[in-house]
């Protein structure tokens, strides 16, 4: 009995320490060429100086990159889904087909940036600055826009279902109304 006890504490242990292994992505990004679709789910990022880095295809589930300088990066349809990028410099960021469902983008600078056929559904957007974005066929339903700076944005064939647009500076310089949801009133 005592044999068994001692196996069963042991694959118990080992069993902890696989599962412990398996939910804590490698969260090293010191070699900027080897990022190309890296599990960095859940990694905490803040500050970090990702310039024109090639992230396509990562995975940034739930990662921490408040405030992470991002422009000019490739994360074609990389996974950002739930990220925390507040404050974050995305400048020329491409993000064709990135999912950033549910993601914090509040204050986030996005000038510039390709976001065609990026998914952003729930996204908090809220006084992020989208100037001159490429939004084509981006999914913003539910989105928080308020307060977002939107002027000479392309946003043909964007879903904006339900999206909260108050006080965001629409397309063409205009104020949307305080009860502009889903369009700019």
């Amino acid at each position: 009995m005592k044999i068994f006890k001692i196996y069963s504490l042991i694959i118990v242990l080992f069993l902890s320490l696989s599962l412990f292994n398996i939910a804590h992505a490698d969260c090293n990004i010191s070699d900027k060429s080897a990022l190309k679709g890296k599990d960095l789910a859940g990694c905490d990022l803040q500050n970090a100086d990702l310039r024109d880095v090639v992230l396509t295809n990562a995975n940034l589930e739930g990662a921490n990159l408040k405030g992470a300088v991002l422009s000019g990066a490739y994360l074609n349809g990389a996974n950002l889904k739930s990220a925390n990028l507040r404050d974050a410099d995305l400048i020329r960021a491409r993000l064709q087909g990135a999912n950033l469902v549910g993601a914090v983008l509040v204050y986030a600078d996005l000038k510039g940036s390709n976001l065609e056929g990026a998914f952003l559904m729930g996204a908090q957007l809220l006084d992020a600055d989208l100037k001159d974005a490429y939004l084509k066929g981006a999914d913003l339903s539910n989105a928080d826009l308020r307060g977002t700076y939107l002027k000479g944005a392309n946003l043909i064939y964007v879903r904006l279902t339900g999206a909260r647009l108050k006080y965001a500076t629409w397309v063409d310089g205009r104020k949307c109304a305080s009860k502009s949801i889903g369009e700019c009133l």
